[in-house]
């Protein structure tokens, strides 16, 4: 017998008054608290006033068979487990109580063997009940941990985000107060790049998804904050976005995000002269075999004969770093009129 602090609590429910008595008389010499019931109504009015570790339920029975009874039986508040009593040639009856939801089966007949198999039969059911109980409470605690993590890296991401937007708020400040353009531009660009990773941070915590990150999401709002960088006069480039709904890592949203704003940086410097206007498009798209296209190309002069980089270089080796992260690598369309930059990533 299964063990617990008290007598296992069985509920038989039997018309056979003489069977019900044995089974209550040699059930009970091995510690089993067993009370009978003579039909199914009975017992399923006895059953749902609790407090019953498992049930023996026969099949034929005046009024309602068990097959009938067994639905109600399972379908009340925290039933026990119900073990179908059945004749010998009845197997038929058996698999149709086990797809009903009886937790066994097992024969009836008037020999010992019937409360032995029955009392073997109970405690299967008992202890497939207790391990699945102990298996519910081990996946909630599981889930609450879970959550507990979950709750834990959203802060972790809030305050990140927090800290980079105070970084890029020092530096704004630091730039004002330098009269050398040549500086100002360099801290305008290292604030660009920080806005680029906080955004990802800050999308991670009011997200329900701690481990991904929608790109096509995520690059809606850089391309807004890089277009306000631009400053709102219309003869400033003008971003456009085109994305397909695409999910990646963390990790990886980083890095896409600050390749896309070293390019649409670079393109704002490069591609129009002050005051001309034009088009920067980002374009992102699945390329198939697994794979997706990251696109940002303009309409400008495009890139010099000599390919020599303007400006210091610093945006080409942080590109190049973030693509080799990507496991990826920087290409160039030579047939396109201004610039196209391309960048296909494994999703």
């Amino acid at each position: 017998m299964i063990e617990l602090n008290r007598p296992v609590r069985l509920l038989y429910v039997d018309d056979d008054r003489a069977l019900a008595r044995l089974v209550q008389k040699e059930l009970g010499r091995h510690g089993y608290d067993v009370v009978c019931a003579g039909d199914g109504d009975e017992g399923l009015r006895l059953m749902a006033e609790g407090g019953w570790d498992v049930c023996a339920l026969d099949h034929y029975m005046p009024g309602r068979d068990g097959i009938d009874v067994l639905p109600e039986m399972i379908a009340l508040p925290d039933a026990p487990p119900v073990v179908y009593v059945t004749g010998a040639q009845e197997g038929a009856l058996a698999v149709a109580a086990l797809r009903a939801g009886a937790a066994d089966y097992v024969i009836k007949d008037v020999s010992e063997d019937f409360t032995s198999l029955l009392r073997n039969a109970v405690d299967d059911a008992l202890n497939r009940r207790r391990l699945q109980r102990e298996n519910e409470r081990a996946q909630a605690e599981v889930a609450a941990a879970r959550d507990r993590a979950e709750a834990m890296l959203r802060e972790v991401n809030h305050r990140v985000g927090n800290s980079l937007q105070l970084v890029s708020s020092f530096i704004s400040l630091q730039a004002r107060q330098l009269k050398d353009e040549g500086a100002r531009t360099a801290l305008r660009e290292a604030q660009v790049r920080i806005e680029a990773v906080a955004h990802v941070h800050r999308r991670l915590y009011t997200s329900g998804d701690m481990a991904t990150v929608a790109l096509d999401e995520y690059l809606r709002g850089l391309i807004d904050e890089l277009a306000k960088s631009l400053g709102p006069d219309g003869a400033s480039p003008d971003l456009k976005l085109e994305a397909e709904p695409i999910t990646v890592s963390t990790d990886q949203a980083v890095s896409l995000g600050v390749i896309v704003s070293e390019l649409v940086t670079n393109a704002a410097k490069y591609a129009y002269a002050p005051g001309q206007g034009g088009e920067i498009r980002v374009i992102l798209g699945k390329a198939g075999d697994g794979r997706a296209l990251l696109t940002v190309e303009d309409d400008g002069p495009g890139i010099p004969p000599d390919d020599k980089p303007k400006g210091t270089g610093l945006g080409r080796k942080i590109i190049a770093a973030m693509a080799g992260g990507l496991k990826s690598a920087l290409e160039f369309d030579a047939e396109h009129k201004g610039v196209r930059a391309r960048l296909a990533f494994d999703l």
